[in-house]
């Protein structure tokens, strides 16, 4: 499995702070925002690079809320389908390792910590782009076929859903999408 480097998460205490700095010093774009969930924090996602949705997104924190690793994850993309499976099945052969498969509909990915706890993501990108945030827990048992018809079917009803080479926003993951694996 070759992974490549896609993107890290940081939690921010200071939201406002932090986006003057990475917009104002480091030239970052925003190119999504909103919240995880209904009364959950926000989180923005930034890229300097017009190919790719998000090189980094800001998680605020809650209002006296404290972590002890302003990382929150790290992202690693995989090319094919079968290497998120394989990775899946790996993972959840060990009892130290705890997962979620999650869909953003722009990728089938699967979340994870490592043993000391660090945060990591490996995803797969699908055909399509989704504005973010958004996520659904998908099934690991599918093949690659069936999995990305369910993807189709659970986000064809938000009215970004578009494929990635006809996406109109600024940033959309817009790299060759495998047909075959």
């Amino acid at each position: 499995m070759k992974l490549s480097w896609s993107h890290a998460v940081l939690n921010v205490h200071d939201l406002e702070k932090m986006l003057a700095f990475y917009t104002g010093v480091l030239g970052f774009t925003i190119s999504d925002r909103g919240e995880l969930a209904p009364n959950s924090p926000e989180i923005v996602f930034m890229s300097n690079s017009p190919d790719e949705h998000h090189q980094i997104a800001l998680l605020a924190m809650r209002e006296g809320e404290t972590s002890g690793n302003p990382l929150n994850h790290l992202a690693f993309r995989v090319e094919t389908f079968d290497e998120v499976k394989g990775l899946y099945e790996q993972l959840s052969a060990r009892e130290d390792i705890k997962t979620l498969p999650l869909s953003h509909g722009n990728t089938l990915s699967i979340y994870f910590n490592d043993p000391e706890g660090n945060g990591l993501e490996v995803f797969w990108d699908t055909p399509w782009h989704v504005s973010q945030p958004q996520g659904k827990v998908w099934d690991t048992s599918l093949d690659r076929d069936t999995a990305l018809a369910w993807v189709e079917d659970n986000f064809k009803e938000d009215p970004s859903f578009s494929h990635h080479r006809e996406a109109g926003a600024a940033f959309v993951n817009r790299g060759e999408y495998h047909q075959k694996d």
